[in-house]
């Protein structure tokens, strides 16, 4: 399975965004891959939970939780680093998940009582630039995806394992599954316990 690091990873998007692939498109194709694998490996989830941190990788989810509600499940986003995206992919489809009435808040017991009863939960809280430990947000994510009793898949990497060491951060997600996109990344095969089944999406990348 081909490797990539996540500065690699960095630079094999910016070549595709420079060739008229927009960070957009790739954020959308990611989404849906993630939402396509997620009905395909739990055809009977009706309820879904998904945690979105600020950046990238929450935007991701951002674009899961639209299009499994398009789908007609019953969709939660648990925002875990305030209201508002840091990057303007994530805000762009932060505002497209809002525009359906998408059930948004932060972590509180509205959105505990929810993921106690999901069926899937999505983790969009870190991702590809995570290192040393989870903040105190991010920790409390994790235990509620590790405590609950759905399936857990995670969005490019489990939330509080590094990307390129595959060092696991005490209190990390632990997936069922984790959808990677364009290639896997070296923690896939060095966190390999953490990470569950691998599955790596094509998000349109052709360079």
């Amino acid at each position: 399975m081909e490797q990539v690091t996540a500065a690699q990873m960095k630079q094999i998007e910016q070549a595709a965004n420079a060739g008229g692939l927009s960070y957009l498109t790739m954020m959308e194709n990611a989404g849906r891959a993630a939402a396509e694998l997620a009905k395909e490996l739990w055809p009977d989830a009706r309820t879904v939970a998904v945690f979105c941190g600020k950046g990238n990788n929450g935007g991701d989810g951002f674009v899961v939780a639209r299009l499994l509600h398009q789908a007609g499940m019953e969709v939660r986003v648990i925002l875990t680093d305030g209201p508002v995206p840091a990057t303007p992919d994530a805000r762009t489809n932060f505002d497209r998940a809002a525009a359906l009435s998408i059930p948004m808040g932060g972590m509180d017991e509205q959105a505990e009582n929810f993921v106690e009863r999901a069926d899937v939960l999505v983790d969009g809280v870190c991702g590809t630039g995570f290192h040393g430990e989870l903040r105190a947000d991010a920790a409390q994510a994790a235990r509620w995806m590790n405590t609950a009793r759905g399936a857990v898949l995670a969005l490019d990497i489990p939330s509080g394992v590094e990307c390129d060491t595959g060092r696991v951060a005490p209190g990390s997600v632990q997936a069922d599954c984790t959808v990677t996109f364009h290639a896997a990344k070296p923690c896939h095969a060095l966190a390999c316990g953490q990470c569950g089944k691998v599955v790596v999406a094509d998000i349109g990348i052709r360079l």
